[in-house]
């Protein structure tokens, strides 16, 4: 299955040069949050750091992002818990009047309350960002690491979707979670999405403590998050390679054949079918991933202050404190390298569908130390 071309309609591409302008800037506003979860990249904390950005600070940095011009990037505010910033509907409401899109992704606590929800959409934001990591409360609240979570969550998602906010769901894919997905995928059909986004574990932070999974687990569940885009708008995050999947899935479907896949994917989709997650009308059209990656169209902004090319890339190529983000992004030799194909290092460098995909530099990097090594990963074997 190596046909590399670029189906238009298959994988969108951002409007704008990736080199010139991020796609999306992530802005990790505070690491306070009373979580305990196991995936951790930021091993967040109970209390504020008194280091990072300020009210002052952060509109800068907004200033900054507003500078790249039109269309701006997408902004989401992140943590830690960003509801534990007093000064939130303050920053959103500024970042709006800049003409900025902006998402929020709240943890799932006591203060994702409907009066929370409601503040900030009133002060502007248009989507929120939600995870969930297990389909019942016993398994998400255990990866969680507190009681209670699971409700919070689905109060939250209803809450925030009567108020009118998009609602993405993140679903972290662990050993734990594998053979739960279908029954993840059962409640956000039934709960509504805007998009359900399966997070590929990168290995770092409180992650390093859990089990690896091996390449045929993530191709199998990438073929099911795959199949699962029929019937609602699926992503992923850290599985690049879901937009080879997407690639070899379509050619394979314009020969009338199937993909090769194993025993993982075989008992997603039938327990999928026996929760009717493909029941009811298909998608008209189907959402095709978006082709950005770590530097890529995407940039990460730390509480702090500190540019990574993703918050599972701990390298720093600066800080908005001293540089505006612009020449940070489009200068540093950091982000310029994670830019270049031809630098790629492995089956990566060989493989046909490198200028689309490229492999998680943020999985290479944690567990190779190096950020243009393979994917290790990834189960595609290029010709």
């Amino acid at each position: 299955m190596g046909e590399g071309r670029l189906v238009k309609g298959v994988v969108r591409t951002p409007r704008h040069s990736v080199g010139e302008r991020p796609f999306i800037v992530i802005w990790e506003a505070t690491r306070a949050c009373p979580l305990a979860c196991l995936h951790c990249r930021a091993e967040a904390q109970l209390t504020c750091d008194p280091g990072e950005l300020d009210g002052a600070d952060a509109r800068a940095l907004m200033d900054q992002i507003a500078s790249f011009g039109k269309p701006s990037p997408l902004f989401v505010i992140t943590g830690g818990d960003p509801f534990q910033r007093a000064d939130l509907c303050e920053l959103i409401a500024y970042g709006t009047s800049l003409g900025l899109r902006i998402a929020v992704s709240p943890s799932g606590t006591p203060t994702l309350t409907y009066e929370n929800l409601a503040a900030v959409r009133e002060a502007g934001a248009v989507a929120l960002s939600l995870s969930l990591d297990g389909s019942t409360a016993a398994r998400h609240d255990a990866f969680r690491g507190v009681d209670g979570v699971y409700d919070w969550t689905l109060d939250g998602w209803r809450m925030a979707r009567e108020l009118g906010l998009k609602v993405q769901i993140n679903t972290t894919v662990t050993r734990d979670s594998l053979h739960d997905l279908a029954d993840i995928a059962a409640v956000v059909k039934r709960e509504g999405a805007m998009i359900w986004s399966g997070f590929i574990l990168v290995p770092t932070g409180r992650g390093e403590q859990l089990d690896s999974l091996t390449p045929a687990e993530v191709e199998d569940v990438l073929h099911f998050l795959y199949d699962c885009g029929a019937v609602m708008a699926t992503k992923t995050t850290e599985g690049h390679h879901f937009r080879r999947i997407a690639l070899q899935r379509t050619a394979l479907a314009e020969r009338g054949e199937q993909p090769v896949t194993g025993p993982l994917y075989a008992s997603l989709i039938a327990r999928a079918r026996e929760l009717g997650v493909f029941d009811g009308a298909r998608r008209a059209v189907r959402r095709p991933p978006m082709d950005v990656g770590s530097g890529r169209g995407f940039v990460f902004v730390s509480h702090t202050g500190e540019v990574h090319p993703s918050g599972f890339l701990p390298l720093s190529a600066g800080n908005v404190k001293n540089h505006p983000l612009p020449d940070i992004y489009r200068g540093s030799a950091l982000f310029n390298s994670l830019r270049d194909p031809s630098l790629l290092e492995g089956k990566c460098g060989r493989c046909e569908y490198n200028t689309v995909c490229g492999g998680s530099r943020s999985r290479a990097y944690a567990m190779t130390g190096r950020t243009l090594a393979e994917d290790p990963w990834c189960a595609y074997s290029p010709p």
